[in-house]
């Protein structure tokens, strides 16, 4: 089930993705190694992977200066959230998944709802 979640959440990210632009000009956000190193990590899920993985999303996080938005790309903080509360850091997790919400409140449903499944 957690996997499940967790799938869904990577391809709600990689749909998304397409909010990148394509036309020459800054891109809307600066995604980095993120699909293949997702992908990776799903496919294999081997220790190299998720440390490769959690650095990607530092890259992520600290390299949107010369994007449209300067913000963290839609879904990767849930999606790095979830990824923290299944490596068993789990407040940490909730802090990243309650990032998610306040950066983009549209997302409140579905983030409100991985956080209550998590509680039980």
């Amino acid at each position: 089930m957690k996997k499940t979640l967790y799938v869904q959440v990577v391809l709600a990210i990689a749909f998304l993705n397409g909010c990148a632009s394509t036309s020459g000009k800054l891109p809307l956000y600066n995604w980095g190694g993120y699909t293949q190193d997702t992908y990776n990590y799903i496919k294999q899920g081997e220790e190299e992977n998720i440390e490769t993985l959690l650095a990607t999303y530092q890259w992520i996080f600290d390299n949107q200066t010369g994007t449209i938005r300067e913000t963290i790309p839609p879904g990767v903080c849930a999606d790095y959230g979830y990824l923290l509360v299944r490596a068993g850091r789990v407040e940490e997790g909730k802090s990243f998944l309650k990032k998610e919400k306040e950066l983009y409140p549209e997302s409140a449903r579905f983030v409100d709802s991985i956080l209550r499944k998590i509680e039980r």
